[in-house]
């Protein structure tokens, strides 16, 4: 388990992957609480949270004295299923919309927050860390440091990185399927090294996205921190309802 993310979250998206992955068939009955408590090691109510709110989006349905099953409606379980992949065709969208004109690639001992994120045992000392900078025409827009396991970054070459984006890298040239993003967004100001990176006064405000990347059942491979420049870059939502059983699940759009 990751200690940054809930328990109830983690628990919740390993069902969720069960049943967009064709693990479990629709109208299958999921294991009990006591099971799931039993299987993730933790108590019966962060199993419950879990499943509440999977049961809330309507992708599992409790049948009074019979169990919890999975959904039959296979609208709702494929819709679900394109929501990851549809995250990844933005982050895809908005990198090639960038050119990258610096990458700097080489191994280092990561911070301790950065092992955590990627889950790494002590016996692992160093890893891959990829700096670039993205450019909007002439202006440098964003400053993104990605953090991979050593064996990945043994792959890569800093030619590569300048010819075309690392997710298009590890998706077509090493065949890595993500299967879930976990990522945080906040304000922040620019440090010495981001305000040099780009070139803007230290202390200038900018969006700082931090991104993990999974693979697998649940295999952090990526850890990235991105600092964008507040005076070049906006982040629009658009939410809308996506209908179905639950008026209450909404559909985001990006940009």
């Amino acid at each position: 388990m990751n200690p940054l993310l809930p328990l109830y979250y983690q628990i919740r998206e390993q069902i969720r992957s069960w049943i967009t992955n064709k693990q479990m068939s629709p109208g299958e009955r999921i294991p009990s609480e006591n099971e799931l408590a039993k299987q993730f090691k933790v108590a019966r109510l962060t199993i419950r949270e879990a499943v509440s709110q999977l049961v809330r989006e309507g992708l599992i349905i409790r049948k009074r004295g019979h169990g919890t099953f999975v959904t039959e409606d296979v609208g709702i379980i494929d819709g679900l299923s394109m929501e990851s992949y549809s995250f990844l065709d933005e982050i895809y969208s908005q990198v090639q919309k960038r050119k990258t004109k610096s990458s700097v690639l080489e191994e280092v001992v990561p911070p301790r927050a950065i092992r955590e994120m990627l889950e790494l045992d002590d016996s692992i000392g160093t890893v891959t860390r990829i700096k670039r900078i993205r450019y909007l025409g002439d202006n440098s827009f964003n400053y993104t440091i990605n953090y991979i396991p050593r064996e990945l970054g043994a792959q890569l070459s800093e030619k590569a990185l300048l010819a075309k984006p690392l997710l298009q890298i590890f998706q077509q040239d090493l065949n890595l399927k993500f299967t879930e993003v976990f990522q945080t967004i906040r304000a922040a100001f620019a440090d010495q090294e981001v305000a040099y990176a780009l070139e803007i006064p230290p202390g200038s405000p900018m969006l700082h996205v931090e991104r993990i990347m999974y693979i697998g059942e649940h295999k952090p491979i990526e850890a990235v921190q991105i600092a964008y420049r507040g005076d070049l870059f906006k982040y629009i939502m658009r939410f809308k309802n996506g209908g179905g059983r639950d008026e209450n699940v909404w559909v985001h759009e990006w940009t």
